[in-house]
């Protein structure tokens, strides 16, 4: 019976994707047929109580803070200060304003420690600044995308403070 079940939200989710259906919405048409098919529904019960356990979290506490302080740091023009200093370490050697989002990034990250802040904050700055200097715009969103996944590895980070 359970075979059979499965075999059906599998047949399902390849109708759905062959009818370019966004994946999103062909995930949770399949989640929701799986939740009509079965026919123990008790469980159902126990959904909700076991997201919010999950986000009865005292360590989650800090993904919003740490986006807080990215934002304040952009408000303050720490962010600005940030970038003229690491504008004045890569000095004048080729491709330095890249090299100066690479170094503020890094920089930034070791203060908000979410990639996603470092982006918001950064790239409002960064990108405007090369592409004035003459760089592509999408090398520029390239390079402050792929400089701002440092800082989930540079303490404090919120992946360190979430797995401990």
């Amino acid at each position: 019976m359970i075979t059979g079940i499965y075999i059906i939200i599998l047949f399902i989710f390849i109708i759905l994707l062959i009818s370019n259906m966004p994946i999103a919405l062909c995930m949770g048409c399949t989640s929701l047929s799986y939740f009509l098919l079965l026919p123990d529904k008790r469980f159902l019960y126990l959904l909700p109580q076991t997201m919010f356990s999950g986000m009865n979290s005292f360590v989650l506490m800090a993904i919003p803070f740490f986006m807080l302080a990215g934002e304040l740091m952009n408000a303050s023009g720490i962010t600005d200060r940030i970038m003229n200093f690491a504008e004045k370490i890569s000095g004048n050697i080729r491709g330095a304003l890249a090299y100066a989002n690479i170094i503020a990034s890094f920089f930034f990250a070791g203060i908000t420690g979410a990639a996603v802040s470092d982006v918001a904050a950064l790239g409002s700055i960064e990108i405007p600044a090369m592409v004035k200097q003459g760089y592509d715009k999408p090398f520029s969103a390239a390079v402050t995308a792929a400089s701002s996944l440092v800082g989930p590895i540079i303490p404090p980070s919120i992946t360190m403070v979430v797995y401990g």
